[in-house]
């Protein structure tokens, strides 16, 4: 929201010489974001002269129309000649008053003005545009002064086109829609700053009359809950929009277009009331106000045809669909040069319909930002009027009788609010007599009373036995004044926020990490630890993930929760695993170059709970009920935490120190092992063996357990898969619930021998189907109390071995922790190891 301190000064008495610092505290203590304040006269310095123009001489030869003008600029330039200067605008015209910067001066960017040669004609100066003078974003031609500019040539043109005035903008919060207006900024000062404060719409309108300004059914009350509209005829359409009203709207960004739809802008600026200027004889038949029928089109006024969906509401005339209704007109009945008759509409929409129709054509007008926070319901007459005498009086016509005024309006609800509830919340004493005054500077009407049945409220404080409380009735402009919290909230920032002190909490003892978070810290650093890279992705995936996955039809995993209102039509769902977001991110890196790529993240997923039905209403005045969070919490999906892994690349890169080696399944099958033994499960406890399940190769997938239960799975992902989502070759992941494992036992310090290990290494041979971790499970096994550790260092075949055999070569220690072990014990349990692995899988020494 820009808007100028000269028209904020309309209706509020701010002190001449208030500094532009303390304007800008004055907002930020009422929770208003201040984005700048601009004094617009120090944005350009140097002589700023009005013009007019004398003579235009066409040049050709150029790639481009080229313009050599001479322009009247009086005695500014110290001669008193006409300044010769080079254009390339082609709006103006001889006679026509422009604004010129002259060589020496400087345009906002640090744009210095200087003679030059151009175009093989010398230009002495600028004639300039809005955008040039940072007025807007207007650069298709410059700035052309209205006729009835008192201004003679040579005059500074700072006070002709507003540059003699201080511009605020503010980044307004969506709960405080009313401050998107010269109304509400206004009334927000005189609050700071205890000066009077004058409402624009506190002004005098015709009510509804009996006979309509055109007929017009509203078929939906309930997304429009009121709907207003004056019809002015025998408009002069040659009149131009008056200076001071298009100064407005430049430093408010809004781009002017026609007296009648300026003047709608205008009112939408100063009330915020947005409004909607039609062709009156451009519309055919009676107008109806109703929700879109399916396969529908609209052509709006930027020239996009858009296709209606049943949820959007319209404005319809005999020929159909005439206006997305509150987010932007149609061309079919737009005002044009020629238009003599008006028809003036203001409405009021419902903010959740508008809000969702705006992103769903991603059309964020002005009037949709506006209503998705909340208007006015009882500024549209107010609006009518005052949009009707403007155009009559700069453009004549004769405003219409009938007034239409269908109002369905509901007033607002009142809230019950403890007096001492604010003081209660906040820890700053608010005596009850401050507590009405705040609130009644809001403009909310406020009766005192007590909460003891059978009391009779009244003025006179607290019955004995009973507590005090207000009934506060929000004032029409504040939609969102709708539980005490929001009271609570409103006395508070008019008070002041610097009177809240800054008190840290004290901790309560044994309120620490939670062994979940302890968990989940331990995972995360051991991963880092190890290489990989944390990322953070978006839990919403598109409703195809589950096929490009190859879930099959009955897995679990492809029922999701739709998101009732997405960020992105396109990701409507919550991700029930985290590898479909991770794997996107794997994508991402390597499109932009990023060959190697090893992440992790550890996120909840969603599992849905069909048939459990609405969530129970809960208030914020209180803490619910335990049957109550029960309740809630029986309702929202089910949300594990897990941790996945994904890499691709290579894991050791290759140089002269040697070849390096691919990332590869047996990378993501050790990153769960990594995050097992971070999350303090013993290693007895784990086993790792080959499965299938989905997006996994199947025959390059582990089951990770714990316990005998399926707590993960890592390996190589799916060919089809990597092909599905644009993956390199190879490319492995590994996912594992940590909310399913089980909490880590007491861990024990490990007793340490001081005497020296013996190292002996056996290769067995054993079928190319048995998994090395059973074989390594029957040597620990058959090895006894004096082996310390065992390893898996090489896996070999050959022809020699046989087909359908591999060799599994361990590095086993063994120790005693009393003595120095004798190479006699050592053998016997080696050969007890293998022996047992004999037995079991009918493994043989390798050369034996």
């Amino acid at each position: 929201m820009r808007v100028s301190v000269s028209w904020l000064r309309e209706y509020v008495d701010l002190p001449v010489d208030l500094p532009a610092g303390d304007l800008e505290q004055a907002l930020v203590d009422l929770g208003i974001e201040v984005e700048s304040i601009v004094d617009l006269r120090a944005t350009v310095t140097g002589p700023l002269v009005v013009g007019e123009v004398l003579e235009i001489e066409e040049l050709t030869g150029f790639k481009k129309p080229i313009r050599f003008c001479r322009v009247d600029v009086g005695a500014a330039n110290g001669t008193g000649e006409p300044q010769e200067i080079v254009c390339g605008a082609r709006n103006f015209a001889p006679g026509d008053k422009v604004v010129v910067i002259l060589p020496g001066g400087v345009l906002p960017g640090n744009f210095a003005i200087g003679a030059r040669k151009t175009y093989g004609r010398n230009s002495h100066g600028m004639i300039c545009s809005a955008r040039e003078l940072g007025l807007g974003d207007d650069h298709d031609g410059i700035v052309v002064l209205p006729a009835d500019v008192k201004a003679q040539p040579g005059d500074d043109a700072r006070p002709v086109v507003g540059l003699d005035d201080v511009v605020v903008e503010m980044e307004i919060t969506p709960d405080r829609g009313y401050a998107l207006s010269v109304r509400g900024i206004a009334r927000e000062l005189s609050h700071a700053l205890g000066v009077p404060f004058r409402d624009p719409a506190d002004a005098p309108a015709t009510g509804g009359t009996a006979e309509p300004a055109y007929p017009v059914e509203v078929r939906d009350p309930v997304g429009c809950d009121r709907f207003a509209a004056r019809l002015v005829r025998g408009v002069d359409p040659t009149v131009e929009t008056p200076g001071w009203m298009r100064q407005r709207l430049t430093v408010a960004g809004v781009r002017s277009i026609s007296l009648a739809v300026d003047i709608t802008n205008y009112l939408m600026l100063e009330l915020g009331q947005p409004m909607h200027a039609f062709d009156a004889d451009r519309i055919a038949g009676p107008l109806v106000v109703r929700r879109a029928e399916p396969g529908e089109k609209l052509t709006t006024l930027d020239g996009v045809s858009r296709s209606l969906v049943a949820e959007d509401m319209v404005i319809c005339d005999d020929s159909g669909p005439i206006s997305l209704a509150a987010v932007m007109g149609g061309e079919t009945s737009e005002v044009l040069a020629s238009t003599t008759n008006v028809l003036f509409e203001a409405a009021h929409w419902d903010p959740a319909m508008v809000g969702r129709t705006a992103r769903r054509h991603k059309l964020f007008s002005e009037a949709a930002k506006r209503w998705e926070r909340g208007v006015d319901p009882t500024l549209p007459l107010v609006a009518l009027e005052k949009a009707v005498r403007l155009l009559t009086d700069l453009a004549g016509g004769t405003p219409g009788a009938e007034v239409l005024d269908l109002d369905h309006v509901r007033p607002p609800s009142p809230v019950t609010l403890p007096v001492d509830l604010p003081s209660r919340r906040v820890g700053v004493p608010y005596p009850p007599d401050r507590v009405v005054e705040l609130l009644a500077q809001v403009g909310c009407a406020v009766t005192r009373g007590t909460d003891r049945l059978g009391e009779d409220p009244g003025t006179a404080g607290v019955a004995a036995g009973g507590a005090e409380v207000l009934t506060v009735t929000p004032p029409s402009w504040r939609p969102d004044l709708t539980d005490p919290a929001d009271l609570v909230e409103e006395v508070v920032r008019l008070d002041g926020y610097d009177r809240v002190p800054s008190v840290l909490p004290t901790a309560r003892p044994g309120r620490g990490l939670t062994p979940q978070q302890q968990r989940r810290r331990a995972v995360a650093r051991s991963l880092a630890e190890r290489g990989w890279v944390e990322v953070l992705a978006q839990p919403f995936v598109a409703p195809e993930l589950a096929d490009q996955l190859g879930l099959p039809a009955d897995d679990p995993r492809r029922p999701a929760v739709r998101v009732a209102n997405p960020l992105s039509e396109e990701e409507p769902l919550l991700r029930t695993t985290l590898l479909g977001p991770l794997l996107g991110i794997v994508r991402r890196n390597v499109g932009r170059g990023q060959r190697d790529v090893a992440v992790y993240e550890i996120g909840a997923v969603f599992r849905p709970r069909p048939g459990v039905g609405a969530p129970p209403a809960m208030g914020v005045d209180r803490r619910p009920t335990d049957d109550e969070f029960a309740a809630a919490d029986a309702v929202v999906p089910a949300q594990p935490r897990h941790v996945a892994v994904a890499l691709c690349g290579e894991i050791e890169p290759a140089g002269w120190w040697g070849a390096g080696r691919a990332a590869g399944w047996a990378d993501a099958v050790e990153a769960g092992r990594a995050v097992l033994d971070a999350a303090g499960i013993p290693a007895d406890r784990v086993t790792v063996r080959a499965g299938e399940y989905a997006p996994w190769h199947p025959g390059r997938c582990a089951e990770l357990l714990v316990d005998d239960v399926v707590v993960g799975h890592a390996g190589e992902l799916h060919p089809a898969v990597v092909a599905a989502l644009e993956l390199p070759r190879r490319t492995s992941a590994m996912e594992l619930d940590l909310d399913a494992l089980p909490a880590a036992p007491l861990v024990t310090g490990p007793a340490i021998s001081t005497f020296p290990p013996a190292l002996i290494d056996v290769a067995l041979v054993v079928d190319e189907a048995v998994p090395a971790a059973d074989v390594q499970r029957a040597l620990v096994e058959g090895a006894g109390a004096l082996l310390e550790d065992v390893r898996l260092f090489d896996v070999y075949a050959s022809e020699q071995l046989g087909a359908g055999r591999k060799s599994l070569a361990y590095k086993l220690t063994f120790r005693a922790p009393d003595r120095t072990l004798a190479g006699e014990e050592a053998v016997a349990a080696r050969d007890a190891a293998v022996a047992l692995a004999a037995q079991r899988f009918g493994a043989t020494l390798r050369g034996a």
